[in-house]
């Protein structure tokens, strides 16, 4: 397939591009501390769109897109997980699971949100209705969790514990990176550069990107099927959305609305992708939300086997009365 050659010199610019403005807008909110917190938090806070972009870039060496070499994938991205808080090589594998197992209902738990049936919410006692409540509330989801995740969880090789020393010396090695950039960064400019820099860029990032990922799986007409039933190439193409962004956010967001498309064929570059949908119709126009739908996305919490889409706790509660 022409699409999954990555050009070199594109990637490279690619690369570029989103992070020379990352660490330049960095350090002008560095300076800006001695100025005005307020504009500080405020670059911060844009810079984390560049952030995201990094982390897209670093999606792509995963996947052994951005270039042919692998290894040279595998060094870039294990040094944009230093920046994204995010040991590459154990994000690599269970992104890999989440690629191998998405829209499977007998294989859900890594690298994917929690979902259950409408049959399962309804056998569950209240004490774990509550709780599936909490986990999918909208606060909770996409404020609480993004943090947990990026500040927590990535700090052990979470389900690759017993899987070897890799991910483990990958999730080690990450946080000795981290401890000593922000130790350097505390010595040179104080706490304030870490409180009003560093966290809401990594926050708003983290956020932002715990959207993303929910809006590409958690729609109303995805796929979820048991193994029986399930099929890899079926599961990408109805289980993941064409969230068809406007301009700007495209390009924050690497293309990575372009999903079905990405999770049909992963060695595409994330600038190929539009390359894709542009040449064949059908892709451009399947599972295809855009962002004002997507908003109604994060209503729909259980999954109605019998009618095969995503439903409101309403909407289930409803259709058991």
């Amino acid at each position: 397939m022409k699409y999954r050659q990555p050009i070199p010199s594109r990637s490279i610019f690619e690369l570029a591009v989103t992070l020379a403005p990352f660490v330049g807008i960095w350090a002008v909110a560095w300076w800006m501390l001695s100025i005005s917190t307020v504009l500080a938090v405020a670059l911060a806070l844009a810079n984390s769109a560049f952030l995201l972009r990094l982390f897209i870039i670093q999606h792509d060496c995963g996947h052994g897109s951005l270039f042919r070499d692998r290894r040279l994938c595998d060094w870039i991205g294990r040094g944009i997980g230093v920046l994204t808080l995010t040991p590459y090589d154990v994000w690599r594998k269970t992104h890999a699971i989440h690629h191998a197992t998405t829209g499977n209902l007998d294989r859900r738990g890594i690298g994917d949100l929690p979902t259950l049936t409408v049959r399962e919410y309804q056998e569950k006692g209240w004490r774990d209705r509550a709780l599936y409540r909490l986990v999918r509330n909208p606060v909770f989801l996409f404020g609480v969790v993004p943090f947990y995740t990026f500040f927590v969880q990535n700090r052990l090789p979470v389900h690759l514990m017993r899987s070897g020393w890799r991910y483990w010396l990958s999730a080690m090695a990450t946080n000795a990176a981290i401890g000593l950039t922000l130790t350097v960064i505390v010595w040179l400019g104080g706490w304030d550069v870490l409180l009003f820099v560093f966290l809401p860029t990594m926050l708003l990032a983290a956020m932002a990107g715990m959207w993303f990922f929910y809006v590409q799986h958690q729609f109303e007409e995805t796929s979820w099927e048991y193994d029986e039933d399930w099929n890899i190439q079926e599961a990408a193409l109805h289980g993941s959305s064409h969230y068809a962004l406007p301009g700007v956010l495209r390009w924050i967001t690497g293309n990575i609305g372009v999903h079905h498309v990405h999770h049909l064929a992963s060695r595409i570059p994330f600038y190929r992708l539009p390359e894709v949908i542009e040449d064949h119709d059908l892709l451009a126009q399947s599972k295809r939300i855009t962002f004002w739908e997507s908003l109604r996305c994060a209503r729909l919490h259980l999954w109605d086997e019998q009618r095969g889409r995503l439903l409101s706790f309403a909407e289930a509660r409803a259709s058991a009365a």
